[in-house]
């Protein structure tokens, strides 16, 4: 199903977005070298309740998961890049984590991710993986527009992906949302220009670029849930809710 959101759903769509941007904000000021990935979701569970809001993860079972998920965020570090399991780990120095955090509130969902080292170390490698993913976010989302057909977004984005070295994997990416979390289109990480359905104001779309350093191969955890390298290599993801207006393109989640 492709949704396209009315006015009134999109001011909603806005609120909610800014909820979870602001949620992964102070969670990120939260987490530091010793955090556990079960306090960082019970912070996560306490926010979204205290806003009057939903998550989209606890009762989530997906045929490429061993649901329901039972959490309030995906917590992954270092080699884990998407759909992280919270479990129990306590966070070292140097550590990569990325927060990926779906909500919905008054009907409409949001979904975002960031990416970011914990504590003073700051390994090169993974600077590198967190910078290529932002921008190639933000290359995406300047591709964005009515008029403009998804395989835009998609070469875009892996465009920056490729030049910067980094193999690309199309079995995961980026997906319509609105009164449910996971819509159409699929928007993959690379891509043709001008193939694909094409954009209209109104549609809301979560753009998500993950890499990992030197493979494009997934392999699923014990857990059933957390995704990892095949090789063991570190890896970043970020993510942004966006909206299509008449003159482009709205990032809905970030903080307020």
């Amino acid at each position: 199903m492709i949704e396209i959101l009315n006015p009134t759903e999109l001011a909603r769509a806005k609120e909610t977005g800014a909820l979870v941007a602001n949620i992964l904000q102070t969670l990120k000021g939260r987490t530091t070298v010793g955090t556990n990935l079960l306090d960082i979701d019970r912070w996560a569970k306490g926010m979204i309740v205290d806003a009057g809001a939903d998550s989209c993860y606890v009762d989530y079972a997906p045929s490429f998961g061993r649901g329901p998920f039972g959490h309030y965020i995906c917590t992954a570090v270092n080699d884990a890049v998407l759909h992280g399991l919270p479990h129990d780990y306590a966070l070292a120095d140097g550590d990569l984590l990325t927060l990926d955090l779906a909500v919905a509130k008054a009907g409409i969902a949001a979904d975002s991710a960031i990416s970011f080292i914990v504590g003073e170390s700051k390994p090169a490698e993974s600077v590198a993986l967190i910078s290529t993913t932002e921008r190639a976010l933000a290359a995406g989302i300047a591709a964005a527009g009515p008029g403009a057909r998804i395989g835009d977004i998609s070469y875009a984005i892996g465009a920056v992906l490729s030049e910067a070295g980094y193999p690309v994997n199309t079995e995961f990416g980026g997906h319509g949302i609105g009164s449910t979390m996971h819509q159409d289109p699929h928007v993959p990480n690379t891509g043709r220009p001008g193939r694909g359905y094409k954009l209209r104001p109104g549609l809301l779309l979560a753009l998500e670029p993950w890499i990992m350093v030197d493979t494009a191969q997934l392999v699923t955890d014990a857990d059933g849930w957390t995704l990892r390298s095949a090789t063991g290599c570190r890896t970043a993801h970020s993510e942004h809710t966006i909206a299509i207006t008449t003159d482009g393109a709205e990032i809905l989640t970030l903080p307020r």
